[in-house]
């Protein structure tokens, strides 16, 4: 329950269309609901503006399916991260939720994607170094237009060949937020935040050589920016981009 649905919900009770025990019901859920496996925040929409959101990781089709089931009877959407394509398929034949659908270039089983609206004041650029970081990228891309924002896809402009950025620089400079996402050294945070003048979310990938260390090479690279204004994820922590960059959107409006 968002906040929007909760001054519905208590104008109807006001109006006298909604009963008073169908409301109190409604509330005693508004918390969490424990579940057994789980317990699902259903408050946290009404805190953050947006839906827990469900880690597929090491949980079952038939769990995911009962999550679902749940949150969309209290949001309008409902994401699950880091869900494979075997696990996908097989919580798509338990459920029973029509608008269930898996974004596999995302790796993400999503609820009500066709009933989000743009709500975000400017648009966030999503960009990533190399095809190989894509997944990473789309997981931003898509969390951060599930929470109402106009998103644009950059893919492949690392500083290997920088030209390429600078073919899209109209389009990195019209940006309310940058998501940089790359592997390798991490380079591309640094240039990104020495030439615009927005907000840049940093998030290094496992992609790479022995020396990258699975990651830790682009993080330390990225920490380490002599460019101001970079601001640094976990190693492949797209969502957490998304989110952050969403965040950083709602609150310029």
């Amino acid at each position: 329950m968002d906040e929007q649905t909760l001054r519905a919900m208590l104008a109807r009770l006001q109006a006298g269309e909604l009963g008073l025990d169908e409301a109190v019901t409604s509330l005693k859920q508004l918390p969490f609901e424990d579940l057994g496996f789980a317990r699902f925040d259903h408050h946290r929409a009404l805190r953050k503006g947006f839906p827990e959101v469900i880690l597929g990781m090491r949980k079952t089709p038939d769990q995911l399916a009962k999550l679902f089931a749940q949150g969309a009877r209290h949001h309008a959407t409902v994401l699950a991260t880091r869900v494979d394509p075997e696990k996908a398929a097989k919580t798509l034949t338990l459920s029973a939720l029509d608008g269930l659908e898996y974004v596999e270039e995302a790796n993400a089983l999503v609820f009500g994607r066709a009933a989000v609206k743009v709500t975000g004041c400017g648009t966030i650029v999503v960009a990533c170094a190399g095809t190989s970081d894509l997944d990473v990228a789309q997981e931003a891309r898509l969390t951060a237009e599930l929470m109402g924002n106009k998103v644009e896809l950059l893919a492949d402009i690392g500083v290997a060949g920088i030209h390429r950025l600078f073919a899209v620089k109209d389009v990195l400079e019209a940006a309310s937020v940058v998501v940089v996402v790359a592997g390798m050294e991490g380079a591309l945070a640094s240039v990104m935040a020495g030439l615009l003048s927005c907000p840049v979310i940093a998030v290094p990938t496992s992609v790479g050589y022995g020396a990258s260390f699975g990651g830790i090479a682009a993080l330390l690279g990225m920490l380490s920016s002599c460019a101001p204004g970079v601001t640094v994820v976990n190693i492949d922590n797209g969502f957490g981009a998304g989110y952050a960059a969403a965040m950083i959107n709602r609150a310029r409006g």
